[in-house]
């Protein structure tokens, strides 16, 4: 019989893939007939394609449109998530009253939240896996003691911290991360040393407020799984294509899934708890730290996620930009969650139910209605300082970098009063307390004097 090789196996209709070259030695080796090459080529025939469902699964739309660039934006995100609710493994979803389209018609939008069976989608948790926030009562102290002490604490933009600053890497937290086939990856490790006690950029904060119940003094930060989560997001859309082209390759690649009941899948659920909790020791190595240097005890602490992927039988529920009300989600036993507006506003503690509608989920926040170039350019009539004046006042608010962003300035968010209307409205949680504003501290526009943009002006 005529040797075979890979070409033969593409011709016969076969992707390429890793069990190629044994499958290849075996009929090779073993001198198979026809017959013979195709009974055992059999066990690696994909099984059949699945295709788009005809109709969008429904799904709850917790948002109302109060304007023309409201309702714009309500539009965009309804027709982005109808092709979403197409895809073949899932089963519920909804929008939450700060939903904003990102990324091409098809992209699960901030703010949504999407149900599917025995599939994780890497693409609907997004880049920032466990983008969350977390809350520590400091007592009866003064928050520009607090405000202080954080701004030397806290590192906000690229990179990570210089080995002579780092925080202490657990040991059982570096034995999670090389039991992980996805975690498993010296430099990934390396990322998640220097990068453990830090916030990034964007939207992330740190903020300090009162309890309007008890007077105490409150710190809450912002922020994600960094530079280690977003190597892991893209090891895992590596993956799910592979399974997108195996299973359906009419899905939009965003949207291409791992199924949970692979190995794969698991190894990546795993990947995703240990990346959760590294997200909440970056959240409590900054916190503690503050504490420690004022030297005040912590009251107490709490915190939760707002892009992740909580998991309920054969469900998954994607929430990217969505807080989870349902205790389950929580392991920690838990029952008050964050929702944090702009600097100006209060944060919500907030606690809830699953219902029909909210599929377990609160907002996360107060959404855009336009992009950061777009309100870049609505506010060009005036200086960047006189609005920052102007939106600010009465605030203690800094930026890591010395430049203001205007584009996390409050303007630059949907009305926050109609954000917790609509909360009410929809039944998307109750507020219990809130933090008061004092002031918050936030990368800024650290782009500005990068070092390529000074060499570029010299």
């Amino acid at each position: 019989m005529k040797k075979i090789d890979g070409h033969i196996l593409i011709d016969m209709g076969f992707e390429p893939d890793a069990w190629f070259r044994e499958a290849i030695d075996y009929i090779n080796e073993r001198e198979l007939t026809n017959e013979e090459m195709m009974v055992y080529l059999e066990q690696f025939k994909s099984p059949p394609q699945l295709a788009l469902k005809d109709e969008a699964v429904p799904f709850a739309i917790n948002i109302e449109s109060e304007s023309e660039i409201e309702e714009e934006n309500v539009q965009s995100v309804v027709a982005t998530m109808q092709e979403v609710m197409r895809t073949p493994t899932v089963v519920g979803g909804a929008l939450m009253p700060d939903a904003c389209p990102t990324g091409s018609i098809g992209t699960i939008p901030v703010g949504g939240v999407v149900v599917t069976k025995n599939a994780i989608h890497p693409g609907m948790h997004s880049a920032d896996i466990c983008c969350s926030v977390m809350l520590t009562d400091l007592g009866e102290i003064d928050p520009k003691q607090v405000m202080d002490i954080a701004e030397k604490v806290t590192h906000f933009g690229p990179g990570g911290r210089d080995r002579d600053v780092q925080f202490r890497f657990p040991s059982e937290l570096l034995e999670a991360f090389e039991s992980n086939k996805f975690l498993n990856d010296k430099n990934l490790i390396k990322i998640a040393r220097a990068h453990l006690g830090t916030q990034g950029d964007g939207n992330h904060f740190l903020y300090v407020g009162k309890s309007k119940n008890t007077g105490n003094t409150m710190l809450v930060t912002h922020h994600g799984s960094r530079g280690v989560g977003a190597r892991l997001f893209k090891k895992g859309m590596i993956t799910a294509e592979k399974f997108r082209k195996q299973l359906s390759k009419e899905t939009l690649k965003q949207n291409a899934w791992i199924p949970f009941d692979t190995d794969e899948g698991k190894a990546y659920w795993e990947a995703l708890q240990i990346i959760r909790s590294w997200t909440k020791l970056n959240h409590a190595c900054i916190h503690d730290a503050i504490a420690d240097k004022i030297g005040v005890e912590v009251k107490s602490r709490f915190w939760n996620e707002h892009n992740f992927v909580f998991k309920e039988g054969e469900l998954f529920y994607h929430a990217k930009g969505a807080t989870p009300l349902k205790d389950s989600f929580l392991p920690e036993g838990q029952t008050s969650r964050l929702i944090p507006l702009n600097m100006a506003e209060p944060i919500l503690i907030v606690k809830g139910e699953h219902t029909v509608n909210n599929w377990g989920f609160a907002p996360h926040g107060a959404g855009r209605n336009l992009s950061r170039t777009q309100h870049r350019k609505s506010k060009e009539e005036r200086s960047v300082q006189e609005v920052f004046e102007e939106e600010t006042a009465n605030l203690d608010i800094r930026f890591h970098s010395g430049e203001i962003d205007i584009t996390e300035l409050p303007s630059a968010y949907k009305d926050a009063s109609s954000v917790r209307c609509q909360m009410k409205t929809f039944g998307l949680g109750e507020v219990v307390d809130e933090v008061l504003p004092y002031g918050s501290i936030m990368a800024g526009d650290w782009q500005k004097n990068a070092p390529w943009k000074r060499k570029g002006r010299r």
